[in-house]
């Protein structure tokens, strides 16, 4: 479970290309799909052979042909509430719903009625906006370290706290949507001769896409048997995924004075750091045992559908076909 792997990003030059995919007006995009499968899962063996995951408010019109044509996305799952989209409408910083010819759009809330943009995570954990000694004791535990050991040092850690209150609310039985049981569901749908192979490609986004996207992205990887290193990475690829917009989103943080804090406390919380990801597994597994149960003890999926979303998801694939992180 070590974040040591991996390159260190920083700002300037493209982006690298796989993960990411240059769609105009979209930011942040990339495909979550191409890592290698290692397994650890005595439920779901891995065969023989390089196995891999196959896997827009500010969308333009070339963007939008991009993604319906050329990628083959019609299918966008939004987790943000109404009420984030209207505030972030009413506030400037947010545009109109993009939709484009032969797409849907499914509202598939995590949280019913409330904001959990980045603007509103810095608001309800900015105590958590400065370095601490425990984030930094944290990032440097390997995976051979005891699960409990790092769920201390995650504990308090706000991004943490952050993604277990994601987690309890996109499974809460008094929301109706599901969102999780709704996007994993459609990764784990059975293939049936009158429609193309399952699942068909999707969009899933909430406001800046490494949050709530974020939590449910890492359970599908992990399902799949993806290293937790490599969950963690695909993570953090946000920090350079939204680099575009950092400054506009560092400066409307750092100027609200509800919230409180400098511009190194706001890019901090607006970043998508290791650490984050990293306390969110420890928990997990400290929690359930393993991701695994932890999907099947909150109701996301059956055993049966665990199984068919790694039948969908974990494909063959040639040396030069795996994505190098």
């Amino acid at each position: 479970m070590t974040t040591t792997n991996g390159p260190d990003f920083i700002t300037g030059g493209n982006l690298p290309c796989p993960p990411f995919i240059s769609v105009p007006g979209l930011p942040n995009f990339r495909d979550a799909g191409g890592y290698e499968v290692i397994s650890d899962s005595p439920s779901t063996p891995i065969a023989e052979g390089k196995q891999v995951v196959r896997m827009p408010s500010r969308l333009t019109d070339a963007g939008a042909t991009q993604l319906s044509e050329q990628l083959g996305i019609k299918l966008v799952y939004d987790l943000r509430s109404a009420v984030e989209i209207a505030r972030s409408l009413d506030s400037g910083h947010g545009f109109p719903l993009r939709e484009w010819e032969g797409s849907e759009r499914k509202f598939v809330p995590v949280f019913l009625d409330q904001d959990y943009s980045p603007e509103a995570l810095a608001l309800r954990y900015k105590n958590y906006a400065s370095e601490s000694s425990e984030a930094s004791a944290l990032a440097s535990l390997s995976s051979s370290q005891n699960i409990a050991k790092m769920w201390r040092f995650s504990s308090s850690f706000g991004f943490v706290e952050a993604y277990k209150d994601i987690l309890n609310a996109a499974t809460d039985p008094a929301n109706d949507f599901q969102p999780f049981k709704t996007i994993l569901g459609h990764l784990a749908a059975v293939p049936v001769a009158s429609s193309p192979p399952a699942p068909s490609p999707c969009l899933v986004h909430c406001t800046a896409g490494k949050d709530r996207t974020g939590v449910v992205v890492a359970l599908a990887l992990s399902l799949c048997g993806v290293p937790d290193e490599v969950v963690i990475h695909e993570y953090n690829l946000t920090e350079i995924g939204l680099r575009s917009r950092l400054d506009e989103l560092v400066k409307h943080v750092s100027s609200n004075p509800k919230i409180g804090i400098d511009v190194e406390g706001a890019k901090r919380m607006i970043g998508a750091r290791k650490e984050a990801m990293l306390g969110t597994l420890a928990w997990i597994r400290a929690q359930y045992g393993s991701v695994e149960q932890c999907v099947l003890d909150l109701g996301i999926l059956t055993p049966e559908g665990i199984a068919q979303l790694r039948k969908n998801l974990i494909v063959e694939a040639d040396e030069d076909e795996v994505v190098r992180w």
